[in-house]
């Protein structure tokens, strides 16, 4: 039974399956491979999802929802025909749509999916996605970030090792993100964004630069009305991608006027979105330790980067080469269609490994001394940190006979927790003791589909209580993120007691046994790059060492001349992730 991957996009979703030896894009009913992300309730109460629900935003606003992917994870409702949805419940509709589609092109039953998500998106909005997905009829054990897939879709092993930027701008959201690829490798270095910026909002700035121009107040027009001037904008926008100069030119009682509009006029009109666009990219780029000039190129996702001036900016800021990655709409779902292949191993992409990092950071709250009521983050699994990985930190008690340790867990990059995104907590008792004598090492265990596991281990008594904290709606009990945990205790193995570590450290200790001069001082180097990787305890920067210190050590067993050989550039290059 094949599994399927979904790019379930803000304006349009799509999905893609890997068959034949290639990701093969799945048409809809009318032979499209883009259905839009809109639902609508018919006036008999029939439910139309796509471009026929898309053609009621403006004549039935009411009864409409449309970009309804920026409040997943919300409380947000959406009044359809006196009928409240949540986001997960719109989205579910447009998932079991694709669903039905692609039961009709391949002719049986799909059960499984892989759905992209925004790389910003936090813990409760995947969880919310899962939940979109089991509403669906669908199981949905993994999730991939959209520029992840993007990457994957893009990246030709062919071509050799290289560093690129993924500019991943569609109609609701932003993602950046910074990718290292090399050796059947696509390594996420660092992912920044902005989930509440995208194409839909230069709509909204030419509608109200329209309104400006022609003395129209748009916050008194009716929703059927603001239906029309941003339907007008959209248009707009869409001439402009293809000609230097588009017109704006409206009919309608309340709306009337005209505007031309330039790519240098919306670069002055909306300059403020411009301003945020840049902000994610100089983030993702600091994270990750590469420069622009590093960079072999940028590639742009999502359909905003059709738009000249978008790429123009790319070019201003990076001065990097814009690659070509085919249609920048379609390439998100074929890499979420090839990682769906990867899940399901096939053949073909068996040597395929993707590492996805943690977009935001994982911690605990600790005492401020000048606010006792305001805790400080402390960060355990640092934001861009590679997964799945397990990191432990030691905690104390600050107060004389305190007799217990309250571990609150938060996500988020803000200095305060009360900033942050509180996703649980544990109380572990310790013996009464004076501030500081007592403690507990508190590990965090977190994988690749947004499960945390909480340990927290007093240090005199040994006790240890545990939970796994699993996001309100992902459809998985507390006993079934238990049993996927369990998959994961060798996580909790340090890095070079692991079996496959320790096996390159002793073959590269007896061939500097069995080796003279120059020989081994190259071995040499080469075991203190590995080992100064697995200190790192980066899986993704172990993994790329390792293979070297392997392609070195066989060599040297097979009595191949080091002449030329640089380990310096091979096993230096990662000092960024250090």
């Amino acid at each position: 039974m094949p599994i399927i991957g979904i790019d379930l996009g803000t304006t349009n979703s799509l999905a893609a399956v890997y068959r034949g030896g290639r990701c093969q894009l799945i048409p809809n009913a009318f032979g499209e491979v883009l259905t839009p992300s809109v639902v609508s309730m018919d006036e008999d109460g029939t439910v139309l999802v796509g471009q026929a629900a898309k053609e009621r935003l403006i004549t039935h606003p009411g009864r409409t929802a449309a970009a309804f992917k920026r409040s997943m994870g919300t409380t947000r409702q959406f009044l359809l025909d006196q009928k409240l949805f949540s986001p997960e419940e719109l989205s579910a509709l447009v998932l079991r749509r694709l669903k039905e589609d692609a039961e009709a092109f391949l002719g049986e039953p799909v059960e499984e999916a892989v759905v992209s998500v925004p790389a910003y998106f936090t813990d409760r909005q995947r969880a919310a996605t899962k939940r979109a997905g089991m509403l669906a009829g669908l199981k949905v054990d993994r999730l991939i970030n959209e520029p992840s897939a993007a990457a994957l879709a893009c990246y030709d092993p062919a071509q050799g090792d290289a560093a690129f930027l993924v500019y991943d701008f569609g109609g609701g959201t932003l993602d950046v993100s910074v990718v290292d690829c090399f050796e059947n490798v696509v390594n996420i270095l660092a992912v920044s964004g902005d989930n509440q910026l995208g194409g839909n909002d230069f709509d909204a700035a030419i509608a109200h630069m329209y309104c400006q121009q022609n003395g129209i107040d748009y916050g008194g027009l009716t929703p059927e009305k603001k239906a029309i001037l941003l339907a007008q904008a959209e248009q707009c926008k869409r001439t402009l991608t293809e000609s230097p100069m588009a017109m704006m030119v409206l009919d309608l009682p309340g709306l009337e006027g005209s505007m031309g509009l330039t790519g240098q006029k919306l670069i002055e009109g909306a300059a403020t979105l411009f301003s945020r666009m840049r902000a994610p990219l100089q983030k993702a780029l600091k994270d990750s330790g590469i420069s622009a000039e590093e960079l072999k190129g940028v590639v742009p996702v999502g359909g905003s980067c059709k738009m000249p001036v978008v790429r123009q900016y790319l070019n201003h800021l990076l001065g990097s080469q814009l690659l070509d990655a085919g249609h920048p709409d379609t390439v998100v779902a074929q890499g979420a269609g090839l990682y769906a292949a990867m899940k399901a191993r096939e053949e073909n992409l068996k040597e395929m490994v993707l590492t996805d990092i943690c977009p935001f950071t994982l911690g605990v709250g600790v005492h401020n001394p000048t606010d006792e009521d305001n805790l400080l983050m402390s960060p355990i699994i640092e934001r861009n940190s590679a997964l799945p990985t397990s990191k432990v930190e030691n905690y104390y008690t600050v107060s004389n006979g305190q007799d217990r340790l309250r571990i609150q867990v938060y996500q988020g990059d803000a200095m305060y927790c009360r900033d942050n995104l509180k996703l649980g907590e544990l109380d572990l008792p310790v013996p009464p003791a004076p501030a500081g004598k007592e403690g507990a090492a508190v590990r965090f265990t977190y994988d690749i589909n947004g499960i945390l596991e909480v340990e927290a281990k007093s240090l005199s008594t040994q006790k240890t209580i545990s939970t796994v904290l699993v996001g309100r709606g992902s459809g998985m009990t507390e006993a079934e993120a238990k049993k996927r945990l369990a998959q994961l205790q060798g996580l909790k193995i340090h890095p070079r007691d692991q079996e496959e570590n320790r096996l390159v450290l002793a073959r590269a200790e007896r061939l500097w046994e069995e080796a003279l001069g120059e020989t081994r001082d190259v071995i040499a180097q080469a075991a203190q790059a590995f080992g100064e990787a697995l200190r790192s305890q980066e899986p993704a920067r172990i993994l790329r060492v390792r293979k070297r210190c392997q392609g070195l050590l066989d060599r040297v067993e097979a009595g191949l001349s080091l002449e030329g050989f640089s380990f310096g550039e091979d096993f230096f290059d990662e000092d960024e992730e250090s």
